[in-house]
């Protein structure tokens, strides 16, 4: 194993294991050369600054930048990885003074925007239009809704699922590369009854992106994948780059492990990083086979590097966290350690019911806040998100601020899709979903003339300046000219493509008037798509990049401030992995919600759930509070009905594991009475009366 005696400095800050990963491989004739790598990164073990340092490295090594391909989920994962060995190399250039003046990773970037870019550079060879549009899952969801109608499945006695539900349907079989009927059989049962339907609007929906050279976020792995199993063009992908590096490698599907493996079947110059025990996205298709089996799959095997130094949680939070998942089925062993000492175990909190639960977190939150930790540092937790409705409700009577992660997407607030989709329709005129949406947005133009308007767009070879001469219904026959002159307006004579927005503005503003009373608010997102669209070369661009990582919306007028700017968090489990926070709150934790009901018919997904209390709990740097209700309320009954269930402590915390927790019992009661007042006044046997009764 070799290392640049001149540039070592820069590994000091690296722990052995953290360094054994991030100069893995070796120098030799032919340039820095390294064997499948699998780097297994616990909780709160840098990751980030491994897989950094191990870019940094191979840089330094002599390694082409240009010749790095770095796999990550989002943008934001793979902005910062460039950033961080950027700046590494350049420290250790500045100590060396010799080496690489500037180090860009223009491969850098999430599975679903490489396969953008490699796409339209092969189009020629899948036979796909190189000017496709890229539909974000709510244009897919548009489009499956459009061919479900035009089936006729939308008229069935019976109840058909609805586009949602076939977009999941469909993407789950796409990514699982699982048979419709196991799909079916595994997640949506009820619709088994639907396979042959299913399996005809599936059909008709793929003809449907092809016929408007459209791509949905599964087709861009899909034909990646095509492009990788053919030997020919696999091997011109593969040529390009000498290492490849992948985060969070335990979220990949099926169909982004075989990419992998399509790149590189021997495995040279592979690295994955990735926690099994973090793996909780199998409903997005995400496979831990994938990682568990990654070793097994080169020959020799891939060598395995563990990272277990934590550098987050206070050692108590993680000695039970290691001891939960460490009583799963198959995985990675590993131990994590942390050099944060601490006296205080995590708590074990019993309360009565779901008014108990609020009222004790409420009351922890408060006294901490005065203990001097900000609310911002502190986060409540749970399974699903109503969990924490009567939590909210207890929060807004007591005036504290709360964020709760969620919410709508900024590409799906309707005017942002009402003004992109102009400027999808200019840059791809078969775009179907355009085409119906922009034409509707003209008073008394419905789906019937949309589709009017796309028959005869096609009759007339898509040819944009056709459209002043289309027929549409008589109420909005006014409108029409606009439109058709603006779509002339919008082609590259006219100047650089961003000044294009502002006629797009110009014509869309009395539409947006009309159709939303609350259109001054809604200009801000418009103003905000005004800035952005600055920012790129091309519509292209724009419009892709928009695609596969939207931002999120604002929505809405600000609301009233808070003099300290303040606020607590509340988050699912799964929109909390990667953060962190000085106490974190775990509501509901019994059996039926960890692990959830619906989960314990298999073995796997109880697992899974396992994972999820697991990544929960390491959310935590110094406190740690688990809270379980004995008691929950029945649904379905009058609103301050009596009927309900006891809660079952969950399978995962048998009595080994609560060893490692303070039991505590709140009691609403307990806090707000005082002692007992003194007896004053006449005493009445009320015992004695009710026997005299009888």
């Amino acid at each position: 194993m070799a290392e640049s005696t001149a540039t070592g400095d820069y590994l000091d800050k690296l722990n052995p294991a953290q360094r054994e990963a991030a100069v893995h491989g070796q120098a030799g004739t032919q340039g820095f050369q390294a064997g499948p790598l699998l780097v297994i990164a616990g909780a709160g073990t840098g990751k980030t600054m491994t897989l950094a340092h191990r870019v940094a490295h191979l840089v330094l090594q002599g390694v082409d930048p240009g010749r790095i391909l770095l796999l990550t989920f989002t943008r934001r994962a793979a902005r910062e990885m460039s950033q961080r060995a950027r700046r590494i190399v350049g420290e250790a250039v500045a100590a060396d003074r010799r080496g690489p003046t500037d180090v860009k990773i223009p491969w850098s970037g999430t599975f679903h925007a490489v396969a953008n870019r490699l796409l339209r550079e092969y189009a020629g060879n899948l036979e796909l239009d190189p000017a496709f549009t890229v539909l974000d899952r709510g244009d897919s969801a548009d489009l499956m809704d459009l061919v479900r109608h035009r089936l006729d499945l939308s008229a069935r006695s019976r109840r058909f699922p609805k586009k949602d539900t076939c977009l999941a349907i469909y993407s789950r079989c796409v990514n699982s590369r699982r048979a419709l009927e196991e799909c079916l059989e595994t997640a949506w049962p009820w619709c088994l009854d639907w396979t042959e339907d299913l399996r005809r609007l599936f059909r008709a929906y793929v003809e449907a992106k092809q016929a408007s050279a459209s791509l949905d976020y599964d087709d861009l792995l899909l034909y990646w994948h095509e492009l990788m199993s053919v030997p020919e063009l696999a091997a011109s992908v593969a040529d390009r780059f000498d290492h490849i590096l992948v985060d969070e490698y335990q979220d990949t599907n099926l169909l982004q492990a075989e990419i992998l493996a399509g790149l590189r079947p021997d495995g040279a110059g592979v690295t994955v990083v990735g926690d099994d025990a973090q793996s909780i996205y199998s409903f997005r298709a995400a496979e831990i086979g994938n990682i568990l089996g990654f070793p097994d799959r080169f020959n020799p095997r891939a060598r395995v590097v563990t990272l277990e130094r934590n550098y987050r949680s206070v050692q108590p939070v993680l000695d039970a966290a290691n001891e939960i998942i460490a009583r799963g089925a198959r995985q990675y062993r590993k131990t994590l350690v942390s050099d944060r000492p601490s006296d205080q175990k995590p708590r074990f909190v019993t309360v009565e019911d779901d008014e108990g639960q609020a009222d004790y977190v409420v009351t922890a939150v408060l006294r901490t806040r005065e203990e001097g930790q900000r609310l911002m540092d502190q986060a409540v937790l749970f399974r699903s998100s109503h969990h924490s409705d009567r939590l909210e409700l207890e929060l807004t009577r007591r005036n504290i601020p709360y964020v709760k992660y969620g919410g709508l997407k900024f590409l799906e607030a309707s005017h942002v899709k009402d003004f992109l989709a102009v400027l999808r329709w200019t840059e791809n005129p078969r775009d179907q979903v355009a085409v119906f949406r922009v034409t509707q947005l003209l008073p008394g133009a419905g789906p019937a003339a949309a589709q009017r308007c796309y028959e005869y767009l096609a009759a007339n070879a898509f040819r944009m300046a056709t459209l002043a001469a289309f027929r549409p219904p008589p109420a909005a026959r006014r409108d029409w000219p606009a439109l058709a002159a603006l779509f002339m307006d919008l082609g590259p004579e006219h100047g650089p493509w961003h000044t294009q927005i502002g006629h797009v503005r110009r014509w869309y503003q009395p539409h947006l008037e009309r159709i939303y009373d609350d259109w001054t608010v809604r200009e801000g997102d418009l103003d905000a798509l005004e800035q952005i669209a600055a920012g790129f070369p091309t519509r292209e661009r724009f419009l892709t990049e928009l695609s596969l990582e939207p931002p999120q919306a604002t929505g809405d007028y600000a609301g009233p401030p808070h003099m300290d700017e303040d606020f607590l968090v509340l988050s699912t489990i799964h929109s909390a992995k990667g953060q962190e926070w000085d106490s974190v709150y775990l509501l509901n934790v019994a059996d039926g919600n960890f692990p959830s009901e619906f989960a314990t018919g298999r073995d796997e997904l109880v697992e899974e759930e396992r994972r999820l209390l697991y990544v929960a709990m390491t959310r935590a740097r110094r406190e740690l509070h688990l809270v379980a209700p004995l008691r929950y309320y029945v649904p379905q009954q009058r609103r301050y009905g009596d009927k309900h269930v006891y809660g079952a402590r969950s399978r995962f915390l048998p009595d080994g594991v609560m060893d490692r927790f303070d039991r505590v019992f709140h009691s609403v009661r307990a806090t707000e009475g005082g002692p007992r007042a003194p007896v004053t006044g006449k005493v009445v046997d009320v015992g004695a009366r009710l026997r005299e009764m009888w």
